[in-house]
């Protein structure tokens, strides 16, 4: 993850202290209105910022098009880490490009919120079916996806007998230079999964797991593509949703998910507050948490939905099924310089 004190220092965002946030009053939800279409349609632009799989953004963007073919859906695609220096740049600089933000780093909302960057908003979906717990009380945010940090392997790569079945088999010195893993330097994904993973196995772990020679790559999506290519054959903390994808298109991978618990990542998604496209913006973020698009996300893209009428396809394994280590946005944010210099400290990078 991006050094917070360190992009403070570089003078791109002002300090904040680790003050509470203010409460304010949420707005009330609102729907989609002719009047609201019309507007938008005048504007005739929204730019998306997101750390989602750029086939997935795309695909969601081609969706809105083909209900508002008289809207451009501008798809700016980049790790959560340089979305959110990308956001502290143009926004300490007066620049305003982006109408929407979405990353898997659920520190960045609490940051955004503090610096006053968000414009708060709640579509009638998010206040009537959302869990209390994956919306911002103020209405500044809310969960747009959320997806696992997956442990998996190539099957005709590893037998499943010499597969892993815990975190803590990854020490096995068979997996050495076996395995590829994302860095939490770049992937907000892999910020979560790190700061979960070194509460529940300790920072002991990371300590011998980087003298197993792990390839390190950077976004979460990157360590299913290794596997795809045949150049690792056990991921460490890849993405979920891009291992579906794999296994869809015929690629033999299987996904663990251990036993002391697998990090659970949640993609929160926002309209900023000086959106250059407002109407346009109002109404593609409600469009993000429809049905429609939520499924979509599930059915391509893998991503797990917290929309009550989203069905997940056959053979995945539910969620309620699976052990989560959830982290708390709150607490893992004093920890990113700790976790970012012992990461560099176990694995050279």
């Amino acid at each position: 993850m991006l050094n917070h004190w360190k992009l403070l220092a570089a003078g791109l965002v002002a300090a904040v202290g680790w003050a509470p946030l203010a409460q304010a009053q949420a707005p009330e939800p609102y729907t989609v209105t002719p009047e609201l279409e019309a507007a938008a349609k005048g504007e005739g632009r929204v730019v998306f910022y997101t750390a989602t799989d750029v086939a997935v953004a795309e695909r969601l963007a081609g969706l809105f098009r083909e209900r508002y073919p008289e809207i451009q859906v501008q798809v700016e695609r980049a790790g959560s880490e340089r979305v959110f220096q990308r956001i502290g740049q143009e926004y300490t600089s007066g620049i305003y490009n982006a109408d929407v933000i979405e990353t898997s780093d659920a520190v960045h909302f609490q940051y955004f919120k503090r610096e006053g960057w968000l414009e708060p908003m709640v579509p009638e979906v998010v206040a009537t079916s959302w869990p209390a717990e994956e919306k911002d009380p103020d209405g500044q945010f809310a969960a747009y996806r959320a997806h696992l940090s997956v442990l998996a392997y190539r099957t005709d790569l590893m037998p499943e007998a010499d597969a892993p079945k815990t975190w803590s088999d990854l020490l096995d010195p068979k997996y050495k230079d076996k395995m590829v893993k994302a860095h939490p330097g770049y992937s907000g994904t892999v910020m979560t999964a790190t700061y979960a993973l070194s509460q529940a196995l300790g920072w002991e772990w990371f300590e011998k797991l980087g003298a197993q020679n792990v390839m390190q790559v950077q976004s979460s999506t990157e360590p299913p593509k290794k596997l795809a290519q045949g150049e690792r054959a056990l991921e460490i903390d890849g993405n979920e949703y891009n291992v579906f994808r794999l296994q869809e298109e015929g690629v033999p991978i299987k996904i663990v998910y251990p036993a002391e618990g697998t990090p659970l990542a949640v993609g929160n998604a926002a309209v900023l507050a000086e959106a250059p496209h407002p109407n346009a913006a109002k109404l593609f973020y409600s469009f993000l948490f429809s049905k429609e698009a939520q499924q979509l996300n599930s059915d391509f893209g893998g991503l797990r939905s917290f929309h009550p009428e989203v069905v997940e396809k056959a053979g995945r394994t539910p969620l309620k099924d699976i052990k989560l280590l959830e982290s708390d946005p709150e607490a893992l944010e004093p920890e990113i310089d700790t976790i970012k210099s012992n990461y560099e400290r176990y694995f050279g990078t």
